[in-house]
């Protein structure tokens, strides 16, 4: 009787403590990761999209919004990333429901437009390191806000994240600029690396412009094969939640190789651990994105 007593308190515990999480509701991978690297084990954790989903093109299910309703607090990229769930994102604010995108305290002077764009900033802020801190702690200062009571475990995680991404930056532009300043070169399927290009020193040239939603041109595909023959580059990129079609064939008629796929809109297969250059990482995180990429580019590049 006592045993059975004292299983059916654990067993209580157990769920009062699971039911005391904060419940968080992310739209791209890479927030999920950032919310559960400040987080730990104080949040609940569920991402909409997954390894290689391609935000610009994500429609919601009704799942979704179910989640998002039961939510205690939702994260989202912003900047037009998820161009279909805007409305959805506003409704729910309207009914006082906690939502931020991540993007919204950064400064309009560190923020990107590209050319032939009208009213709107590029959202790949993620990209650049530095900016991505940004994001992190405006994750962190909610969470705060929304459990006052883990204020410390999730300003010390915040912390330690922000010096982690400091390092990973500064062991990027070391990589990077390993590449002669004249073969920094970086074309892929669409503008998903602006910021990634300015932190660590490459010339970004995307096909399909800042969204996937529409097709580049016969005229524009030219100007790249051109390009690419004039400055004699020996590799383009394909991305990871890009159809790579596009790329395949400017390489075709280009004679540039294929230099291996990059993530762009979405992080990689969690668990799927690379190594390079005395660092491992876990392809299904932040750190994971920049080093991958890092060294595809550089290894195809240099």
């Amino acid at each position: 009787m006592v045993k059975t007593f004292v299983l059916v308190c654990l067993l209580f515990g157990f769920v009062t403590a699971e039911a005391e999480k904060l419940k968080v509701v992310t739209t791209t991978t890479m927030i999920y990761d950032a919310v559960k690297q400040i987080g730990a084990n104080r949040v609940q954790v569920e991402g909409l999209m997954g390894a290689g989903v391609d935000p610009h093109l994500y429609k919601p299910a009704a799942s979704d919004v179910i989640k998002l309703t039961k939510a205690d607090i939702v994260f989202y990229n912003g900047l037009a990333l998820e161009g279909k769930m805007a409305d959805l994102f506003s409704r729910l604010q309207k009914q006082g429901k906690p939502v931020y995108a991540v993007t919204e305290t950064i400064s309009k002077a560190k923020l990107l437009k590209p050319d032939g764009v009208q009213g709107h900033w590029d959202p790949h802020v993620w990209g650049d390191p530095d900016l991505w801190i940004e994001c992190v702690s405006l994750i962190a200062e909610n969470l705060m806000k929304a459990d006052p009571e883990g204020t410390t475990a999730y300003r010390q995680a915040a912390q330690a994240y922000t010096k982690k991404l400091s390092d990973l930056k500064a062991w990027g532009i070391r990589n990077a600029h390993k590449i002669p300043e004249e073969k920094r070169f970086l074309i892929t399927s669409h503008d998903a690396f602006n910021y990634f290009g300015k932190a660590f020193g490459f010339e970004v040239i995307g096909v399909q412009g800042i969204s996937t939603v529409t097709e580049a041109p016969l005229a524009d595909l030219i100007h790249v094969v051109d390009f690419i023959k004039s400055k004699k580059i020996p590799a383009i990129f394909v991305e990871s939640s890009v159809s790579p079609t596009t790329i395949k064939r400017i390489s075709q008629d280009s004679g540039a190789k294929i230099g291996g796929e990059l993530f762009s809109d979405a992080l990689g297969t969690k668990g799927e651990i690379e190594s390079f250059d005395a660092l491992d990482f876990d392809l299904g995180t932040y750190e994971g994105w920049v080093a991958h990429n890092i060294a595809t580019i550089t290894s195809a590049l240099r």
